[in-house]
């Protein structure tokens, strides 16, 4: 009669990584996908112009939207709020940028009003955001 030989069976010790990578992944995806849509979460409708690039940095939106609210971040607030809130950043950080986004049918004052804002916040680095044209 042949006997099996008699060894002890080890517990296995080691973390199994593949669901954790493939849990990883999945979030890696979703937040790529996801990232474009919540920075454009104000629907405006951006005048169509020629535009150069602008590089990546830090900066922050300010929006104002087909009726005239103003947000900054995505975030509602009304103008003295707004000018409270930019001075605050340009303390924070005196290299502080602003991208303006503003509806294209919206009264040219409203922008201007905006940049007056900023003006007096001292804000010297601002954008004026536009949709590329279609060439």
């Amino acid at each position: 009669m042949r006997k099996a030989p008699q060894t002890t069976l080890k517990p296995i010790s080691d973390i199994n990584l593949t669901p954790l990578m493939d849990l990883t992944f999945i979030l890696l995806i979703t937040f790529i996908i996801t990232f474009p849509l919540i920075e454009q979460g104000i629907p405006v409708n951006l005048p169509k112009a020629t535009t150069s690039d602008i590089t990546e940095q830090k900066s922050r939106t300010v929006t104002v939207d087909r009726v005239g609210g103003l947000y900054l971040d995505d975030v509602p607030v009304s103008a003295d709020q707004l000018r409270v809130r930019l001075v605050e950043l340009r303390d924070a950080n005196p290299d502080v940028s602003v991208m303006v986004r503003a509806d294209e049918s919206l009264a040219y004052g409203r922008v201007v009003e905006v940049l007056k804002m900023l003006h007096a916040a001292q804000i010297v680095k601002m954008a004026l955001v536009t949709e590329a044209e279609a060439r």
